[in-house]
């Protein structure tokens, strides 16, 4: 437990004050490591807030590093349980 708690500290900062790939980097490897990784959303949500900008006229999409976040936590999840060596 504190070793995620840890983690999200880490990560936390590296969306504040950090390049965003290392903020990418941290939160897949969150994501793999821990189970149900749903801090990695949230400050990809943070993120997207602090920094995001519209893609396009034609796209509505402001929060568009929250949706990939909440897509690939999904799969990672699904396949997680797939695997017979992951606890």
């Amino acid at each position: 437990m504190l070793l995620r708690i840890t983690f999200v500290i880490i990560l936390a900062i590296s969306v504040l004050f950090m390049p965003f790939s290392v903020s990418v980097i941290l939160g897949l490897v969150g994501i793999i490591y821990f189970n149900i990784f749903v801090e990695a959303v949230v400050l990809f949500f943070l993120s997207d807030l602090l920094y995001g900008i519209k893609e396009s006229n034609n796209s509505p999409t402001i929060f568009l590093c929250f949706v990939v976040s909440i897509i690939i936590l999904s799969v990672f999840e699904f396949f997680k349980k797939e695997f017979k060596f992951y606890n």
